[in-house]
């Protein structure tokens, strides 16, 4: 009997300390001040805080499910790192400084110019006779004979036709779905090309110069126009502040992340252009 309950106890205890045991695991709790360390966690555990402690990117491995987390802390001392409602201490070490009164301060050398080889005068020279000659090319020989071509042709140029800014939107994007940018790791272009089509779809449909504003500048604008909603607010801001997370904070975002910034920049046009088009047709009616 006694060995039923000191069994039944070890067992007790066994189960509380593996149920206590956080889903999420950090490289090291110990770093020097700059230094990197990785923390892997489940998707779900929770939102990362911590007061010092700085995120610099992301990475999702679809082979153990895990979110791994680059994260660095730039102030010495003792940080509770906080994952959920779980937290850890991270220790900082700081960095020993450097004794300037033991080192010898030696002049700048100036820098030595070299002078310029008869080659590398020569290849510009020659380039600019290059440009010369394809600019009196077209001006005197190429230019006349097209223009003298279309005359004896009796052809007229006729005016492009004017394509919705909604519909010229959505075909720029579709391109960059194309060009598969996100895939070959260029994401600070793709998310730089992304933003740009969707800032110049601003201007060009409601009056927004949203390429000479920040985010939150565009948003300000964006949520005082008579055009935004809800969901087209959402969408505007997930996709901006996705792309400054990229380009600015230099961070990784999940695969999933880039086709979902995609997909509310396209959702996000094509709700504008709905609530637009009533009105075109309203105008064709009365002219």
């Amino acid at each position: 009997m006694k060995k039923i309950l000191a069994f039944s106890f070890y067992l007790l205890v066994f189960t509380c300390a593996f149920a206590q045991e956080p889903a999420w695991r950090l490289d090291t709790n110990v770093i020097d001040l700059g230094d990197q360390t990785m923390l892997h966690m489940p998707p779900t555990a929770g939102a990362i805080g911590g007061e010092g402690i700085v995120v610099l990117g992301q990475s999702f491995d679809t082979a153990t499910g895990l979110l791994s987390t680059v994260i660095t802390s730039f102030e010495p001392g003792e940080h509770w790192l906080k994952v959920g409602e779980d937290s850890t201490l991270l220790t900082v070490n700081d960095v020993e400084g450097v004794d300037t009164t033991s080192v010898e301060i030696k002049d700048i050398t100036p820098i030595l110019r070299q002078p310029y080889t008869f080659w590398e005068v020569f290849r510009w020279v020659l380039l600019v006779l290059l440009l010369a000659g394809l600019f009196l090319l077209w001006r005197y020989v190429w230019h006349p004979y097209f223009v003298k071509k279309m005359m004896q042709a009796g052809e007229t140029v006729e005016p492009e036709k004017l394509v919705p800014p909604d519909v010229r939107a959505l075909e720029a994007l579709e391109a960059l779905r194309m060009k598969k940018l996100w895939q070959q790791g260029r994401l600070k272009e793709y998310h730089t090309e992304l933003t740009d089509i969707v800032r110049r779809y601003l201007a060009g449909a409601h009056g927004i110069n949203s390429a000479e504003m920040t985010t939150g500048q565009t948003l300000d604008a964006f949520s005082a126009s008579q055009v935004c909603t809800d969901e087209t607010y959402r969408l505007l801001r997930q996709m901006l502040e996705t792309a400054d997370m990229v380009k600015f904070a230099k961070s990784e975002p999940p695969a999933y992340e880039h086709d979902r910034s995609m997909e509310a920049a396209v959702e996000f046009v094509k709700e504008l252009g709905e609530q637009q088009l009533p009105q075109d047709e309203t105008v064709n009616g009365k002219q």
